[in-house]
């Protein structure tokens, strides 16, 4: 079976970082490109961050464009806070060698889509959605030449986690997720509801860092961050790993719980912008738009991932 093409748009970022080794440890996934957003941290460092993530997993033929280095239509909001000043705190990683890919990333995500054929490409969009919303304002037909867009992002049963009402990714630039949500591709949603279940405990880290590798030890140090464990909100010593879950709902949708439901998101309020709207009960009259995930097997997820990251 040929593998599954993939690009994966995102903004390390420490669980991006997982989430970007996981795709190349596993040979399902053809992974095209790294396109870059701004998002956890500026886009010089998210570009930079890519580039030694992926020669980490020996893999400096990766290629890795620079996109959207601001919001749609607000400014942008980081998140050194969670990440720390690079954006990859914990590893030693050293500065890549490897050159970014010439071009903009918005046009490699429109020129891919519309090359390949229809139904055969995934956009991973695990940062905030303003390459993913500028591709599909650039060039709508891309919609309908889609597979699936799968997208880390969201909340609704979970609350927000940068406002009670929003998700980080989603807060960041609502506009541009309003156009992903309304684009028509199949949509796949990884929110807060079901990463908050896939917790890295000191036990799990432990288990990357005895695969005894580089990467092994690398993603034992992203994880491992005294201040990422809080034992008050989740109920166990451990933070969520939000976006490898949406690599391993492309490996093992299996593991995964939801419902396809119809998802709006707030941009006309102060309060809650941001904020995904789920019609999780069907209250309203609004067609369904997105699979919204909310259920993982989180010890599954971690077995496959930890088998996984040995491999590379």
């Amino acid at each position: 079976m040929a593998a599954h093409k993939i690009i994966i748009d995102t903004d390390p970022g420490q669980d991006d970082a997982v989430a970007i080794l996981l795709a190349l440890a596993s040979p399902e996934l053809d992974v095209l490109a790294l396109t870059c957003v701004a998002g956890n941290v500026p886009l010089d460092l998210t570009t930079c961050n890519a580039r030694k993530i992926a020669e980490l997993a020996g893999r400096p033929d990766l290629p890795i464009y620079a996109g959207c280095d601001r919001p749609l239509a607000r400014p942008l909001v980081t998140a050194e806070q969670v990440h720390g000043a690079s954006g990859l705190d914990g590893p030693d990683l050293p500065e890549p060698s490897m050159p970014l890919a010439k071009g903009h990333g918005v046009d490699f995500i429109v020129d891919t889509v519309r090359r390949e054929a229809p139904g055969t490409v995934t956009l991973v969009a695990i940062g905030p959605l303003t390459n993913v919303a500028t591709a599909l304002t650039r060039a709508p037909d891309i919609s309908a030449r889609l597979g699936r867009i799968v997208l880390m992002g969201g909340a609704h049963f979970a609350g927000g986690n940068v406002t009670p009402a929003a998700e980080f990714n989603i807060h960041v630039d609502p506009h541009a997720a309003k156009l992903v949500f309304a684009c028509g591709a199949p949509l796949t949603v990884l929110p807060l509801d079901v990463t908050y279940k896939a917790l890295v405990t000191p036990a799990r880290t432990t288990a990357f860092r005895d695969i005894g590798t580089p990467v092994g030890t690398a993603v034992a140090a992203l994880t491992d961050a005294p201040h990422r464990h809080n034992t008050e909100k989740f109920g166990a010593p451990g933070v969520p790993l939000h976006d490898p879950c949406t690599i391993t709902y492309l490996l093992r949708p299996d593991l995964f719980r939801g419902r396809h439901i119809n998802v709006e998101v707030e941009t006309g309020s102060d309060l809650t912008l941001g904020m995904t709207v789920a019609d999780w009960w069907g209250v309203t009259t609004r067609a369904p738009n997105a699979t919204f995930l909310t259920e993982v097997d989180a010890d599954a997820l971690f077995s496959l991932l930890t088998e996984r990251l040995a491999r590379l």
